[in-house]
């Protein structure tokens, strides 16, 4: 079977624009493009169901909200291959079974009902938290929806799967015409005590060893088809910080989760939260292989 981008529509705003962008990287990467809706989506975000619910009603309106997402997605792109369904579940798990064949799975950034106002929607969240293949959560500013700067950036740290996320984000970049800036944060507890300050040195044997992990993971990776300019920025300090400064002037920021030892899905650790609460720019969150 064929893998497909997967994008998650609720009519709302924010997933209209994680549709837009999902059209523009389906025609990028020459892959399908399966428009999903769950029927349950408003009450999953907040609205309580009553007993005397319309079911033909609901589905009435789960129907109107994929054909105008799909005649959307039709009208912003002729040459992607646009499927739609409906599909009568939790939408957090419908879009998670749906990750297992997907190339990956895009979502917006807010949620609808009383949970609108959250900073990263409860469905989108579940979403990055669990899938099986690479998690994009659509927000940002304009300029860095529109692919403007030309730039993604990528956050890796000493594990082994921090060259699959590297991978992924020199691809991305390579479809974009665009550079990397790989980002890489190292912290020193003994450089944060009053009496103990930072080293100016560049000889610094903290730095020197986060420059030679960064080096052992680039040398790693085989380099797309067209060469990508990579640039480091290895610096001491918090990894949300230097992440979030990068992801200011990205079209796309992509960091990693590591699996869960005992249990499926992946871990959301701080960084991966702060990121895709607060980063000024697409967020892919793409699983450690």
């Amino acid at each position: 079977m064929e893998q497909a981008l997967i994008v998650g529509v609720d009519g709302s705003e924010s997933s209209l624009r994680a549709l837009d962008w999902a059209v523009d990287e389906a025609d990028r990467q020459a892959l399908p493009l399966r428009v999903v809706h769950a029927s349950s989506w408003e009450w999953y975000e907040g609205r309580e169901p009553s007993f005397g619910i319309n079911r033909a009603l609901v589905r009435a309106e789960a129907d109107r909200v994929l054909a105008d997402a799909a005649e959307r997605a039709h009208s912003r792109s002729s040459s992607v291959k646009v499927t739609s369904q409906v599909l009568d579940e939790d939408p957090a798990a419908a879009l998670i079974r749906e990750s297992r064949t997907a190339d990956a799975v895009l979502v917006g950034s807010r949620g609808r009902g009383r949970l609108a106002g959250l900073l990263l929607g409860s469905v989108s969240l579940s979403v990055a938290a669990h899938a099986e293949c690479p998690v994009i959560v659509v927000r940002g500013g304009e300029r860095n929806l529109d692919g403007a700067h030309r730039r993604v950036a990528v956050g890796v740290d000493e594990a082994a799967g921090a060259r699959t996320v590297l991978d992924f984000a020199l691809r991305g970049a390579q479809r974009r015409g665009a550079a990397v800036d790989l980002v890489h944060a190292w912290r020193c507890p003994a450089h944060e005590a009053p009496d103990r300050p930072r080293a100016t040195d560049a000889a610094d044997p903290h730095q020197q060893r986060a420059e030679a992990r960064v080096r052992t993971v680039l040398d790693g990776v085989a380099p797309p088809g067209a060469a990508v300019a990579v640039r480091r920025r290895v610096v001491e300090g918090d990894a949300r910080a230097a992440l979030l400064d990068a992801a200011a002037t990205a079209d796309l920021l992509v960091v990693g989760a590591r699996r869960r030892t005992s249990h499926v899905g992946m871990q959301l650790g701080p960084v991966n939260h702060a990121v895709l609460h607060h980063a000024a720019c697409p967020v892919a969150v793409v699983p450690h292989r």
